[in-house]
Formats: C-alpha cells, sequence, structure tokens
C-alpha cells in the first residue's frame, strides 16, 4: 500500500489506502471542529471564510484563516520535497513520510492535552491544517492523484462525473469509470466515517484520539519499513 506508486498499483492497494487516510483526514477535521470550531483540511471553506472576513472588515480572523491556508499548503510542500528527494534513495519513502504524519498529529494530540491553554486553537487548527496537506501530498502523489483524502469536493464532483461516463459513456469505457466511481465512494464514505467516529471519539478522550491515530499510522508505517520484501530494484539500489 505504501509501496507501489502511479501505474505499479492495482484498485484493491487505492481503496486500502483511501480508507485509511480518508478515515484519518475526516476525524481530524471533524474533531478539530467539534473542539474548537475551525476545519483543518476544507480549504474551500476556509478560503470562503477568508473572503467573508476580509469583505466584512473582521482582519484578524481574516489573517487566521489566511494562516490555516498557508499551513495546509506548507504541509503539503514539505510532504512533496521530502518524497520527491527521497524516492531516489528508497521505495520506502512513502512510509517514513507517514511516520512523519504520525509524529505531527501527535504532537498535536499532546498540545490539546497539556499545553497553554491560551494557545489551544492555533495548535490544534493549524497543526492538523499542515498535518493534513502533508497527507494529501503523499496519497496524491504515490497514487497518481487517484486518491485525495482531503480533497472532498473535487471527490464529489468526480463522482458526478464518473456516474454520468459510467451511464453515458462506450461500453468498453464503463470499467474503467465504474472502477473510478468505486474508489471515489469509498474515499468519500471513509471521510464521512471518519468524521463520524472522530467527533464521537473526542467527546470521550479528547486529544488522546490524536495520540492514538498518530499510533496507528506509526504501525501502518513500521509495518512497511520494517517489511523485507521489497521489490528487487529496490534491493539494487542498496
Amino acid at each position: 500500500m505504501l509501496i507501489r506508486e502511479g501505474v505499479e498499483r492495482d484498485q484493491a492497494i487505492d481503496i486500502r489506502l483511501a480508507c485509511v487516510l480518508g478515515c484519518v483526514a475526516g476525524a481530524m477535521n471533524a474533531a478539530a471542529f467539534f473542539a474548537v470550531g475551525f476545519f483543518s483540511a476544507n480549504m474551500t471553506g476556509n478560503l470562503s471564510s477568508l473572503s467573508e472576513k476580509i469583505a466584512s472588515g473582521e482582519y484578524a480572523l481574516a489573517s487566521f484563516f489566511l494562516s490555516i491556508l498557508m499551513a495546509f499548503i506548507f504541509g503539503s510542500l514539505c510532504s512533496s520535497s521530502l518524497i520527491t528527494a527521497g524516492r531516489r534513495k528508497t521505495r520506502k519513502i512513502y512510509a517514513y513520510a507517514l511516520v512523519l504524519e504520525a509524529s505531527l498529529i501527535a504532537l498535536v494530540g499532546g498540545s490539546d492535552l497539556w499545553a497553554n491553554r491560551d494557545w489551544r486553537v492555533s495548535i490544534i487548527v493549524l497543526g492538523l491544517a499542515f498535518a493534513m496537506g502533508f497527507q494529501n501530498a503523499i496519497s496524491t502523489l504515490i497514487s497518481s492523484a487517484r486518491v485525495r483524502t482531503t480533497h472532498v469536493s473535487g471527490l464529489i464532483t468526480d463522482i458526478g462525473i464518473a456516474a454520468s461516463s459510467f451511464l453515458m459513456g462506450k461500453h468498453e469505457l464503463r470499467g474503467i469509470n465504474a472502477s473510478n466511481l468505486q474508489l471515489q465512494l469509498i474515499t468519500v464514505g471513509s471521510f464521512l466515517v471518519g468524521g463520524v467516529m472522530g467527533v464521537l471519539l473526542y467527546r470521550v478522550m479528547g486529544g488522546y484520539l490524536q495520540l492514538i491515530t498518530a499510533l496507528a499510522l506509526l504501525t501502518l508505517s513500521l509495518l512497511t519499513i520494517t517489511n523485507p520484501d521489497t521489490p528487487a530494484h529496490d534491493r539494487a539500489k542498496g
């Protein structure tokens, strides 16, 4: 799931990736909104809020929404740069990147539990925005943009397009369209389920939700990193 890239991947691998990272994105986004009233992964909504706050003259809030957008972009930039540099040395770079994401989410959870309350909102929202940008770059790069775990507006648009293509397209294209539609529906469904579970669990355990999520991602990453069954051309790189 975290080794093969692009055309090397099949539908089953992409579905597993979408399920795991879609749930994580949904949980972190919904839990952040429940906790502090801001979305960490909804860049469409945050950009709209930025526009509204600028037009209303609420420049302090506008600057905060701008900070969320920049944190997401910077997370994506850091993830992409790390993967681009690291893939020349190892095909396990995506697993190592996921270790870093797990560490980021754990830091947010620890801050939620133990940091100064005055900084709580900024740490949770900006920290998770960075982590979600980081994650979205991982899923986008490894799947050649087939899996985007935080890009729900685009996914729902793609669902409509894929459904139309499936119904109206040529017979030989229906298999491809059906495959795309299945992946998109599963990704959105995973985001939804993750969001519901994220809020329910955050009500009970607060910031420990982020720590548990980080542990799950770390476990998944280490299973890949410690697996000796790597592709032959990866071993050839030494």
